[in-house]
This record gives structure tokens, sequence and C-alpha cells, in this order.
């Protein structure tokens, strides 16, 4: 489950609680709202866990969902990716689409959650390119059947309360470590002026040799990048060569995370 720190107004419509059985997880409720034409998805209150542009249904609509692409900047899109936590399954959408070497698998703890995503989110159905898991996050990063087995781990794990990151200790950020490939990069959606934040980052930087940070959207959200393999070996005019490929192939932002992470290297001008 991902969340954004912002609220929406709107006409709302909910989707009954319920539990799984199979781990006696606690259902969200989920409701919608519907403003300008962007739906919203909701966890039982006004915080945002996902949206969707009506005409538009494949693009990314929330920034911090954006920038969880920022590893487009140094890696080909690569054979798997893990994607921990589905939200309004923007991510999932969008690899699927424009990603057609690249398998997706989606972990969610919720039962609920992936019936909710294909109704109202258009999630596409799974095929030999996308498959979904009920389960724990961290159960299955743990699982030793999935060492080096993605090139990208995407994290947004987040409840109803949002009380910082469902999943945030340092056995979790190890897990995700192992479960890369060599050169991989785990994304993760952070609170940047949450009180979690320092935490996490701490204990992400003990793991991973190489972390960068991109600028924190205006509701608050910030996503870090934690590089597992050798250091980067780039110049900005690099960067912001790639950073213009990424913008004309998939629209993205890029060029204001290559300024991003060039300043954070250091890198002259």
């Amino acid at each position: 489950m991902s969340i954004a720190r912002q609220k929406t107004d709107g006409t709302r419509s909910r989707s009954p609680r319920k539990r799984s059985q199979a781990k006696r997880v606690s259902e969200p409720v989920i409701s919608f709202s519907e403003l300008d034409g962007i739906r919203y998805l909701h966890f039982g209150s006004p915080w945002v866990q996902g949206a969707m542009d009506i005409e538009h249904p494949d693009e990314l609509v929330l920034s911090y969902i954006q920038d969880m692409m920022a590893w487009l900047l140094f890696l080909e899109p690569p054979a798997r990716v893990l994607q921990l936590g589905l939200g309004a399954a923007a991510l999932t959408k969008f690899t699927h689409r424009h990603c057609p070497d690249t398998a997706t698998t989606v972990v969610e703890i919720s039962q609920q959650l992936p019936w909710v995503a294909r109704q109202w989110f258009g999630l596409p159905p799974e095929d030999d390119r996308l498959m979904l898991v009920q389960g724990d996050a961290a159960d299955f990063v743990g699982d030793p059947a999935n060492r080096e087995g993605f090139g990208v781990i995407q994290v947004d794990l987040y409840d109803e309360e949002a009380a910082g990151p469902v999943h945030d200790g340092s056995r979790f950020y190890r897990s995700c470590y192992r479960s890369l490939a060599e050169p991989g990069i785990m994304v993760v959606n952070l609170f940047g002026r949450h009180a979690s934040f320092a935490r996490s980052e701490e204990r992400i930087r003990a793991i991973f040799p190489q972390v960068l940070l991109l600028d924190p959207q205006d509701e608050g959200n910030l996503v870090l990048l934690a590089l597992k393999g050798p250091p980067l070996q780039v110049s900005r005019r690099q960067l912001l060569a790639r950073a213009r490929v990424l913008e004309e192939d998939y629209g993205l932002p890029a060029r204001k995370w290559a300024r991003a992470v060039a300043d954070q290297l250091g890198l002259g001008r």
C-alpha cells in the first residue's frame, strides 16, 4: 500500500471492509474521490493512496510516483522489477506499458486491493509480464528463493495511519539488498518531514554503498535511491543527456532528477 501526503475533497464511494484469511490482515476501508478529472484512492481517510487521470489512465499523476521511476537515469529496464505495495497500480501500469521486456512482480498484503485496482484504476490482468503476490513484503524479500532476482525494487509501503513506513527495519532493507541483482537499485518513498525519515535514511545508508535523494515534493514525499554495485562513474553532461532521452521517451521530469543527483555527487557544470 502506498501514500502521498496530500488530501482531496470530492465525491466518494466505499468498498466494504473484509479480512484476509491467510494472515488475518485487517483490510483497510477503501474509498475513492474524484476531482478535476482525477480519481483518488483512500484508505478510510482523506490521505491519498494513489491517483489516476481518468482521461489518460496510464500517465503518472502524482509527482512522487513519477520520482519512483528515477532509476531509469542509471539502468535500462531490467528483466525483472519488484514492486512492494500496489496502491492505485500507477507504477505497475506504467512499467507494463513502457517496458515491454520487463516482467513485474507486485507484492500486496491486501486481498481486496488488486480487485479494486482492476475495477477502478485499470490494472491489467496478470500475464507472463505481470504477477501479483498476496502476501507480506518482508516475507517475500526475506525468502532466499528471491535472492538477486530483481534489477529494481520499488518500495511504497504505508497503511491508512501513515505513521511512517510499514516496514522500516534494517533486516527488511538488508533483505531488499539481497534480493537485488548487481547492479541494481532500490527506490523508496519516504516522508521527508516525518520523524521516521532520518532513521530510515540511516538504516539504508548502513546497508547500501551509495544512496541518493531526490528533491522533496510539496506534499512532503521524498524518494530515495539506494544503489547496489560499483560507485557511479558519470558526468553531469552524461546525466543530462540521459535525462533528455527519458523526457522524450517517457514524459518524465528527468532533468530535475539529473540536476539533483549531479549536485549530490559534486559533479561540475
